[in-house]
């Protein structure tokens, strides 16, 4: 498969969108903690970009992409120019950066009254507009104050948009791995417009339509991370997706109130919190990242007989109780371990990402769209996760999990500004698992077609999502995209080979 970036042709702007199984050498896999969710060097020009993906069985596929010119969309009639804190769980190092998500839709046979897909993206622009006048922050720009405070200024500029059609259908990309990260031409279908990709100063979100010669579109966004979450970002896009539907207004109203979010005054931290900690994992310093040619991203599809295979050798009461994303998650977290085959004396760390929404004792309001998350961690050697059993390690995870309550996120906010704001230890052979099957994506319906994926459209070493997807029989299932050195990829699929011949 081949596109070619023909954005200097006279035809009317496009870029192209495709899939391949690896990071193409010579990528940026984005390893530092302090990088977790940074973007990669902007292209110094607009020279024309080739990829290519092709099997055995089946011929490489040529297509171009156009792009028009970006614009910024701001909110449809006036509103507050105020300036407004973020939280102090929004402004920690880890966040300060840009995350991507990818909708891709597939086009269905046109029925009376349906917008014609030349109208689609202009009622999707038109739609973001009105959004924006319930979710105003997100048109304003963020700057920094004492103490490495974060603050959104509430301008009104609005966010970026761009409009781009793709000479190619839905099955043809579906083709082979099939509709998941790695894509590869993220940066034309999610094209880094010049001067955009900064924290501080920069539109907030960035969104590309791009059309499909089939009708279908796809859809991707980049956030600076530090003003929403999943759940928060996937908020904004349903808002959206109702007023393109002809909605009144979003039925979820928004709610900003990140002031219930701050640290203790003063900060008094009851939990070690050692996610934060670089600790030498024998004395010599932590162990060098992999090289970055040697990346490859692949994603893995995990069946409910996959998740059942892993509860069968859990003991019996384990068995009974443990949920999906606990197995699931215990097994992850082995199968890396062994497949980049850390010494048996050094610690591992598992990080779960934990939405406390739910916690009646921290008031969140329903419609809360800032970070509502903590990391929690489990550690282990390295020998003691490979030796023992796979009951061992859901216990792990059960008990991370039982860690966060509201004293926790309580105690977490106050180590986040008593240490200024830092990031989480990356390369203490730590693992971080975010679970986003339930943020939201995959209601959000513009009302003309059916949501074919909806999550990540990447990930970066030391971190795996986990997203609701499907298996190759249309049947619900967990896709899981990784990042890991290419022999250490080949173990991981053999350990998960292993699962699905159990």
């Amino acid at each position: 498969m081949t596109c070619s970036d023909l954005s200097s042709a006279e035809v009317s702007g496009r870029e192209p969108f495709a899939l391949h199984a690896s990071i193409p050498d010579g990528s940026d896999p984005r390893l530092l903690a302090s990088d977790l969710f940074q973007d990669p060097p902007v292209p110094e020009s607009k020279e024309r970009a080739h990829w290519t993906m092709g099997t055995a069985t089946s011929p490489l596929l040529a297509f171009a992409v156009r792009r028009r010119d970006p614009e910024l969309v701001g909110p449809a009639t006036p509103t507050p120019q105020d300036t407004k804190r973020l939280s102090d769980i929004d402004d920690q190092g880890t966040l300060r950066g840009h995350v991507s998500f990818a909708l891709v839709y597939r086009g269905r046979v046109p029925e009376d009254g349906d917008v014609a897909q030349d109208d689609q993206v202009s009622v999707i622009r038109r739609a973001l507009g009105e959004a924006l006048v319930h979710y105003y922050p997100l048109a304003g720009r963020l700057r920094e104050v004492e103490g490495r405070k974060l603050v959104v200024d509430c301008t009104g500029e609005g966010l970026l948009f761009v409009e781009a059609d793709a000479d190619v259908r839905l099955a043809e990309l579906e083709c082979g791995a099939g509709l998941r990260p790695p894509f590869p031409c993220m940066d034309q279908l999610l094209f880094d417009v010049e001067g955009s990709s900064g924290v501080l100063d920069c539109p907030l979100v960035l969104i590309q339509v791009t059309r499909l010669l089939c009708g279908g579109l796809v859809l991707t966004l980049r956030l600076n991370h530090t003003i929403c979450d999943a759940i928060g970002i996937a908020q904004f896009m349903n808002a959206v997706a109702e007023l393109a539907r002809g909605l009144p207004a979003p039925t979820v109203a928004p709610a900003w109130s990140r002031e219930l979010l701050e640290a203790r005054s003063p900060p008094i931290p009851s939990f070690p919190h050692r996610e934060f900690d670089v600790l030498p994992p024998n004395g010599d310093g932590p162990p060098p990242p992999p090289p970055a040619d040697d990346m490859v991203m692949r994603s893995f599809t995990f069946s409910a007989a996959h998740v059942a295979a892993i509860k069968k050798h859990l003991p019996p009461l384990l068995r009974d109780t443990a949920t999906s994303y606990e197995a699931l998650t215990a097994f992850l977290w082995r199968a890396r371990v062994t497949a980049l085959e850390i010494a048996p004396g050094e610690g591992v760390q598992l990080v779960i990402i934990s939405n406390f929404r739910g916690f009646p004792e921290l008031s969140l309001p329903d419609g809360y769209y800032g970070n509502a998350c903590v990391p929690a961690n489990a550690r282990a050697t390295a020998a003691a996760l490979h030796d023992g059993s796979i009951g061992d390690a859901v216990a792990l995870v059960r008990q991370a999990k039982a860690t966060v309550t509201a004293e926790y996120v309580r105690s977490t906010l106050d180590v986040l500004v008593l240490r200024g704001r830092p990031c989480l230890a990356l390369q203490n052979n730590m693992f971080v698992v975010s679970d986003n099957r339930h943020a939201g994506f995959n209601h959000v319906d513009f009302g003309w077609g059916e949501l074919v994926y909806g999550g990540p459209a990447d990930t970066i070493f030391g971190l795996g999502f986990l997203v609701a997807g499907k298996d190759r029989y249309g049947k619900d299932a967990v896709v899981v995209p990784i990042v890991l050195p290419r022999p250490a990829m080949e173990r991981f699929a053999a350990e998960v080979g292993k699962l699905c011949k159990a």
